[in-house]
């Protein structure tokens, strides 16, 4: 877009900064989330440090940060017991030995307690890892290949699921019945034949594709909260209607948890909402801020891998920082009152956005669920990713952006992404960040 800030003199080193990385690293990062094409225009910001719920970049600007590495600091950043645990473990035990310890086991059993329809669980080192294990195994046990898929969502950027994110509307068939687009170039497209995609929270779209072609799906891969285009919470009534079709047709229901795992609730969205799936996949909630995954489930279905007829895999899987880090976080997360404290600083927050965005009369909703959340800029409620797609200001969003940056905000400048909340967040950032957000939106009333 070619956007500028509105005081670069602010961010002047994190651009002397960028121009140096353009030059040995494509686009200048590790990741399309933090590119240039992916809002971060015209560079993005670069971090000097992190503490609890603050950010502090190269040039000495401090900010309450609502990005959260994109949602794995749900516990702040440096969550003083997680770390020392890790550092405990590194010092007196080592980082990788590839054969097992008692503490993968201890592990095993805190994730099987928290998560009710999780009978047994391997750790695996990221999301994407676990959504491919997850479709390998719904695949063996049903003997059937076609996945379904929803618009919008990201499971990873696996091959056989790295299409149909945010799709062109125009190139992606009609809304009923969308036809599958690669994200990009470099995908085989026969993989689209084992593709179902659907838009999100319409049953009948769901319903109609298992009366078609039931006897070949294996699973349904889902988000019981859209997660990746905004926050799009589920119509009533959709996330047990799915898992009553499927179970009725034997198709796998795999949840993908990555971002709501462990942050919604120490069961996940699942457990919010009370729906059992035949699959998990977890990652974001789970290591207080160190890279670990986890797909468990069904214990008959997890058993494929227990003699190697489905291979699970990875030589960093369950190594010593990783499980360190997660028993760290769950002995957080379990802590008696700890979710309730983070939701209610969470309603406080959203009620009061919501009533500045109200009292401005600017068209804008405040969607979220405790700790996940995005402000939708729309004259009208956003249900699936094509109302988003179509509704939904990007321009609005992005001055709005720019306004909260200024006063010392930090979040995703893309409206698709979420803004976090963590345990670490008081109720003195909750207030200063409705303090940013007055100022911001009164300059945002005076340009629309």
């Amino acid at each position: 877009m070619n956007l500028t800030y509105p005081h670069p003199e602010r961010t002047a080193r994190s651009a002397e900064l960028y121009a140096k990385a353009c030059k040995l690293i494509p686009a200048g990062v590790n990741s399309t989330a933090r590119a240039r094409f992916s809002g971060w225009d015209p560079y993005p910001l670069f971090i000097e440090r992190g503490q609890g719920a603050h950010l502090f970049d190269v040039d000495g600007n401090r900010y309450i940060d609502y990005l959260l590495g994109l949602g794995p600091m749900l516990l702040g950043h440096r969550p003083p017991k997680v770390t020392q645990a890790v550092i405990q473990a590194i010092t007196e035990r080592g980082t990788v030995f590839a054969l097992p310890t008692a503490d993968e086991a201890r592990l095993a059993a805190r994730i099987t307690r928290a998560v009710p329809s999780v009978e047994q669980v391997r750790l695996c080192n990221t999301g994407t890892e676990a959504v491919i294990y997850a479709l390998r195994l719904a695949r063996t046990f049903t003997g059937r290949s076609k996945i379904v898929r929803f618009e919008g969502m990201y499971h990873g950027f696996g091959d056989g699921v790295y299409w149909s994110k945010h799709p062109d509307p125009d190139k992606a068939g009609p809304d009923a019945r969308p036809v599958a687009v690669p994200q990009g170039p470099g995908l085989p497209a026969a993989l689209a034949d084992q593709l179902i995609i659907l838009p999100w929270n319409d049953i009948d779209a769901l319903r109609a594709a298992i009366d078609r072609e039931g006897d070949n799906i294996a699973a349904v891969l889902t988000e019981a909260v859209m997660c990746n285009t905004g926050c799009i919470l589920p119509q009533p009534g959709y996330l047990e209607a799915m898992r009553e079709i499927t179970a009725q047709r034997g198709i796998v229901l795999i949840y993908d948890e990555v971002i709501t795992g462990f942050r919604l609730h120490l069961a996940g969205a699942q457990g919010h909402y009370g729906i059992r799936p035949d699959l998990s996949v977890f990652a974001k909630g789970l290591g207080g801020g160190f890279p670990v995954a986890a797909l468990g489930g069904r214990r008959d279905i997890m058993s494929l891998a227990a003699d190697g007829t489905v291979s699970i895999a990875g030589t960093y899987t369950a190594n010593t920082i990783a499980v360190a880090a997660a028993l760290a976080a769950l002995d957080e997360l379990e802590a008696p009152g700890a979710y309730e404290g983070l939701y209610k600083r969470c309603e406080r927050l959203y009620a009061g956005l919501e009533r500045l965005f109200k009292d401005a009369r600017l068209d804008a909703h405040v969607v979220g669920l405790g700790p996940v959340m995005q402000v939708w800029f729309s004259k009208v409620p956003i249900r699936n990713y094509r109302d988003a797609h179509r509704h939904a200001s990007h321009t609005l969003f992005r001055k709005w952006w720019e306004g909260m940056l200024e006063r010392g905000i930090l979040f995703h400048p893309h409206a698709f992404e979420n803004l976090f909340v963590s345990f670490a967040h008081s109720d003195a950032d909750v207030d200063a960040t409705l303090d940013a957000a007055r100022g911001s939106i009164a300059a945002l009333k005076a340009h629309a």
